[in-house]
């Protein structure tokens, strides 16, 4: 059995899909390679934040601009997938991260202990350098996947790509029951991404691991839940995040730290996922009381690092192959697509996506 199209897009969680769309929107016909269920991999869970603030001013501007595709992508799919509830960030990074939002005319502002009890009641008390981006907002990110898989559902190839080749003017992908005879590939396979790469000569710095998240439900009902970042401390943990479930039930909570992963993806230390996840359960019980601290569901996955930062993210190029890697690029999904798209039709990585340009660059 052989598939042919103008493009083939190895992956279909939120980046490859977010391609696919972008690549069809220009005319290109697309096979979408997925070996699971879409948007299960990395992309699983149900929420995601969407933050404008960041170390790096061009992710700031980046957001800006995914914000409108997000806004955009609603109105044209009927259904919403951002929250309009806000974003909140907590610690000592507020203040930088506030001026560089206001430089790229973001319209966040400091907040006062009292304006954060309303917005979060179920925070505990907290005085200290606390931020608000209305523009902020959790992504609905099953939504997302379906809108986006809804336009592709009779072009997702249900194969594991096992290899790829420049074959003439052309790329040829080689499945297990199939052949792919493509004019270029975009590989956006998360964790598989760095080998089906590394197998047309390119070599990406991926730095794997893994991640837990855990969700935890609300107490009571509540009409609006922002998303939370928080590396103040003071609740006995730095590099926290939430985002909220769809209909505002509950948080998806996790902590920055990751469990390290060698290369093939073999990881020594199981059982730290399990302490982390508890890790996360004591935070709730400390810094929201408003919350129950037992869990209600909990998401595994892997991180796909990039050495020059935590919201590192590059397309590479060999040929008429090219790669998407990074960590933390669901909220920037519709510009990482978007370029990736544009350096198919360009034969070229667009200006600020290349690896050179270490777009993501920790402040």
């Amino acid at each position: 059995m052989s598939v042919t199209s103008d493009v083939a897009v190895v992956g279909a969680g939120i980046i490859g899909l977010s391609t696919a769309y972008h690549l069809a929107e220009q005319g290109l016909s697309v096979a979408v390679y997925e070996t699971g269920v879409p948007g299960r991999g990395q992309s699983a869970g149900q929420s995601r934040i969407f933050r404008h603030a960041h170390d790096d001013p061009r992710l700031i501007a980046l957001a800006v601009r995914a914000r409108e595709h997000w806004r955009n992508w609603s109105e044209a799919f009927g259904t919403r997938l951002v929250s309009d509830d806000g974003a909140l960030a907590l610690g000592g990074t507020v203040p930088r991260r506030l001026a560089l939002l206001r430089q790229e005319g973001v319209a966040a502002e400091a907040i006062d202990r009292g304006t954060l009890r309303e917005l979060l009641p179920a925070l505990a008390d907290f005085d200290g350098d606390a931020m608000l981006d209305p523009g902020g907002g959790s992504i609905d990110t099953r939504a997302a996947i379906a809108v986006l898989r809804s336009r592709f559902a009779d072009r997702i190839v249900a194969e594991q790509v096992i290899s790829l080749h420049h074959h003439g003017d052309g790329v040829t992908v080689h499945a297990p029951t199939m052949l792919g005879e493509h004019g270029a590939v975009v590989i956006c396979a998360g964790r598989g991404t760095a080998a089906l790469a590394r197998g047309v000569g390119l070599a990406l710095p991926v730095r794997l691991g893994a991640h837990v998240r855990v969700s935890f439900a609300t107490r009571g009902r509540v009409d609006r839940l922002p998303t939370l970042q928080d590396g103040s401390g003071a609740f006995g943990a730095t590099g926290v995040y939430a985002a909220a479930y769809p209909d505002r039930s509950g948080y998806g909570l996790g902590l920055s730290e990751n469990v390290a992963a060698h290369d093939d993806g073999a990881i020594d230390d199981g059982p730290r996922l399990t302490r982390l996840a508890a890790a996360a359960a004591e935070y709730v019980e400390r810094a929201l009381p408003g919350m129950d601290p037992t869990p209600r569901d909990v998401v595994h996955c892997w991180v796909t690092g990039l050495p020059w930062g935590d919201d590192g993210v590059a397309i590479w190029q060999e040929g008429r192959v090219f790669a998407v890697a990074g960590h933390n690029m669901f909220k920037h999904a519709p510009v990482i697509g978007e370029a990736a798209a544009a350096a198919v039709s360009d034969g070229r990585v667009p200006p600020g996506f290349t690896p050179d340009d270490r777009l993501g660059t920790a402040g």
